[in-house]
């Protein structure tokens, strides 16, 4: 009886394995990026410009919008006979032409269409081999964009409003190469008609960057940047090196009103919480839940009112029992799902530990969790879920 299926006469795998010894380029299946440019942003930040083949283009298409601002790419690069997988921030979106480049003609732009860049900090084995020493033409495999410190993925493009209907208030807090993700991001911001301000604090100074921010300026009234140099105290905000309660409340932002998007380093996001908390005690207000957090380092942190770093066993909460339905398993959580299992003597899958790799995800069949990161509270049914960086907020039960 015909039930529908076709079996595949000659195998997509069988033709990628030989269409690769053929062309290193082409593939049925698997997105590949071909190094075509490099060009320098700062003393510390490189960008490599990629032709895309034919999948990439094929199922980023099928993206909204192709990929958004904020999004980054796992590169899978060969180094000496060994593959090393790292993640690089996305510079700007889909259908934006690169900023930095002066042709701006038509055929330019449509040339663009097919491309796309990321930005690297020379660190490290792969980024060291990546800027300095993979040759143009090279060939590396790609996962499509990823990650969730997008507009899309907080609701916010469509959904939160200030008081007077206009879109949400928005200020960017980005500490060294943390400006990458925000590069598209805050075009992204601009262009939905955001009032948008951004606050990037280095120890270099970037002519690059300073002409794009200066160009969003003339361009939208509602874009305000403060460029804070570490090493020169003119360009301090109110008096301070970092951040500080006094610097944050004279940028005269709405803040109960105001999402603020953060990208760095640990200290930098320890200087934010610590204070906002300082805020949030003068005015009576709660400002944490509105902070949006891509964070660099190895461990997934959270910090206390005084700035304090605090490790994934300390993001304590009310305890819930979390039931695993394959296993017939359950355990009692009062932190993050993963270091709660963990406690319990069960091992649940993981990787970077921080929201990043996705290899911890798995589908929530019922009730509610916080993500840590960015402060949604899911609803409570059937959706998958990242269990390094949510805590349980009720009863759970996991497909798992």
């Amino acid at each position: 009886m015909a039930n529908g299926y076709r079996p595949e006469i000659i195998q997509r795998a069988f033709v990628d394995f030989i269409g690769a010894r053929l062309h290193p380029f082409w593939s049925l299946t698997t997105p590949k990026l071909r190094l075509i440019a490099r060009y320098t942003l700062s003393d510390d930040l490189i960008a490599l410009r990629f032709e895309t083949n034919r999948t990439f283009k094929q199922q980023t298409s099928e993206m909204m919008g192709g990929w958004q601002g904020g999004q980054y790419l796992d590169l899978r690069v060969c180094i000496e006979r060994v593959y090393h997988q790292r993640s690089y921030s996305i510079v700007g979106l889909a259908h934006q032409p690169l900023w930095w480049l002066d042709d701006n003609t038509e055929s330019h732009k449509a040339n663009q269409r097919h491309t796309v860049t990321i930005a690297i900090k020379p660190q490290g084995l792969v980024s060291d081999y990546l800027t300095k020493q993979m040759p143009l033409a090279s060939v590396v495999d790609t996962s499509l964009p990823l990650g969730q410190f997008t507009l899309e993925q907080t609701s916010i493009a469509a959904q939160n409003t200030s008081n007077d209907n206009k879109p949400t208030p928005l200020l960017f807090i980005a500490g060294g190469s943390g400006i990458t993700p925000m590069l598209g991001l805050i075009n992204q911001a601009l262009s939905n008609g955001h009032q948008v301000t951004l606050l990037h604090y280095s120890r270099t100074v970037s002519s690059k960057l300073q002409h794009q921010w200066q160009q969003l300026s003339d361009a939208y009234p509602d874009f305000i940047y403060h460029l804070i140099h570490t090493e020169d105290p003119t360009t301090y905000l109110a008096g301070e090196r970092y951040l500080s309660a006094e610097g944050l409340l004279s940028l005269n932002l709405p803040l109960v009103d105001t999402k603020i998007f953060a990208c760095g380093s640990q200290a930098l996001l320890a200087g934010l919480y610590k204070t906002v908390n300082e805020i949030s005690v003068l005015q009576n207000i709660q400002l944490r839940d509105n902070i949006i957090v891509e964070n660099f380092g190895n461990a997934l942190t959270d910090f206390d009112g005084d700035g304090n770093q605090l490790l994934d066993n300390a993001l304590q909460t009310e305890s819930h029992t979390v039931y695993l339905r394959s296993r017939q398993r359950q355990f009692d959580s009062d932190t993050t799902l993963l270091v709660a299992a963990e406690n319990a003597g069960i091992r649940l899958a993981y990787g970077c530990r921080q929201g990043i790799c996705q290899l911890c995800r798995c589908n929530k069949v019922s009730g509610m969790v916080k993500n840590i990161q960015t402060g949604k509270v899911s609803g409570d049914g059937y959706e998958s879920i990242q269990t390094c960086i949510n805590i349980a907020m009720t009863d759970l039960v996991l497909d798992v």
